[in-house]
């Protein structure tokens, strides 16, 4: 009898396992090509990318003469499918391509996770065929860029508090909107922007429209002097009675709140392995720097402190690479996703800041100084923690997603 409080019916059985198996995680192989495309993108990078890292970051400039080189490879098209000028790669491959383009440059990882996540995803999920064939193509070769524009001065968080308008006029759209901290902003010539196009309806009244650069009343702010990923060109885009035909439009009126959704949970898994590629990159250089250096006559990698914090960095990324890895098979498997999605993007942001912290306490004085490229990793990974939703949002994105 004194057993017989832990007796449950089948059906409270059952309901417990359905709730367990939104946790569950599920087995991850590299194939022979994900092993190839990181080795090929690894040796892109310490080529093209990372000899000129540091500077890019100190002059805020973005890097027009490796971009274009990356449209070549197919970097801004990872996903689009091969007839559209993409690469036709899966969601395990993105992840790859981001992680290793951000362990060579945050600024770089950024701006192409952006572009394929949130701009070319939701044109290809959601446009309509003429849409797609107009838009994707110059996109997925890398010959023009492309932004998301959601956040605005008094909504961030808050999606369902935008404030921007399109009013419907005749065959046109007529914009005005202040969008923020548009990542790409300043290089940006296809944006999708969200828009009120019903005032009375707060969240059903949301609408994304295609906005193109050069479009009168189109206005490109300044760029943002940022602590971080200063390479990428982050600017203010303002739209002043600009007028854009009703073809503009991307899928139907008032699903502006869906396509943003949906949008971010594959941003999500885009800046968790921008995070991971960053920790990546810090612990890298800790332990080089570490077997370089002595203190008290032996190599720094010897104290039995600094080992325990080299240890726990790679426990870290070795952790945060698996919850971003299982996310994106989750979605090759055609999973629901976005609860993990939201994990990986937590952990992966909240690893990059620990790590890179511990990387500049290894590091020391020099670890302050630029002449490390460690001073850049903590600058570049605090942010990761706020873009693509907040880690607070996140929390609720997971609770959700497991208690509903």
């Amino acid at each position: 009898m004194r057993w017989a409080h832990l007796t449950v019916s089948a059906s409270t059985y059952r309901n417990r396992l359905n709730r367990s198996a939104k946790t569950e995680s599920m087995k991850i192989e590299l194939t022979d090509k994900h092993i190839v495309l990181r080795r090929t993108v690894r040796s892109f990078c310490e080529r093209e990318i990372r000899p000129i890292a540091a500077a890019i970051d100190q002059e805020a400039r973005f890097p027009w003469e490796v971009v274009e080189k990356m449209g070549r490879l197919g970097y801004f098209g990872i996903q689009a499918p091969v007839e559209l000028g993409g690469a036709g790669l899966d969601s395990l491959g993105y992840a790859i391509i981001i992680e290793e383009l951000s362990r060579a440059s945050a600024s770089i990882g950024l701006c192409v996770s952006v572009h394929n996540s949130v701009a070319v995803y939701p044109l290809l999920a959601f446009g309509a065929n003429d849409q797609i064939k107009r838009w994707v193509p110059p996109l997925a070769r890398g010959e023009k860029i492309g932004a998301f524009c959601l956040t605005e001065p008094n909504a961030g968080s808050d999606a369902a508090g935008i404030e921007a308008t399109a009013t419907a006029d005749g065959d046109s759209y007529v914009i005005n909107a202040n969008k923020v901290f548009v990542t790409n902003g300043g290089v940006a010539d296809i944006c999708l922007l969200f828009v009120r196009t019903d005032t009375a309806s707060p969240k059903k009244g949301i609408s994304v429209v295609v906005a193109e650069r050069g479009t009168p009343g189109f206005v490109v702010g300044d760029l943002e002097d940022l602590c971080g990923m200063r390479a990428n060109p982050v600017s203010s885009i303002r739209l002043y009675d600009c007028r854009v035909p009703a073809f503009n439009l991307l899928g139907k009126p008032g699903m502006g709140l869906p396509i943003g959704l949906a949008a971010l949970d594959t941003g999500r898994m885009g800046i968790a392995a921008q995070a991971l590629g960053i920790a990546q990159a810090a612990l890298d250089e800790s332990i080089q720097y570490a077997r370089q250096r002595r203190q008290f006559g032996v190599q720094l990698v010897k104290h039995q402190a600094i080992q325990m914090m080299i240890a726990d960095m790679a426990t870290r990324v070795n952790a945060a690479r698996l919850m971003v890895y299982q996310a994106a098979s989750m979605k090759d498997a055609g999973k629901p996703f976005g609860t993990e999605s939201a994990m990986a993007k937590l952990f992966a942001s909240e690893t990059a800041t620990a790590v890179t912290d511990m990387a500049v306490q290894i590091h020391g004085g020099y670890g302050y100084s630029k002449a490390y490229p460690v001073e850049r990793y903590y600058r570049d990974a605090r942010v990761t923690r706020i873009y693509e939703g907040t880690s607070e949002i996140h929390r609720l994105v997971i609770a959700k997603g497991i208690l509903q």
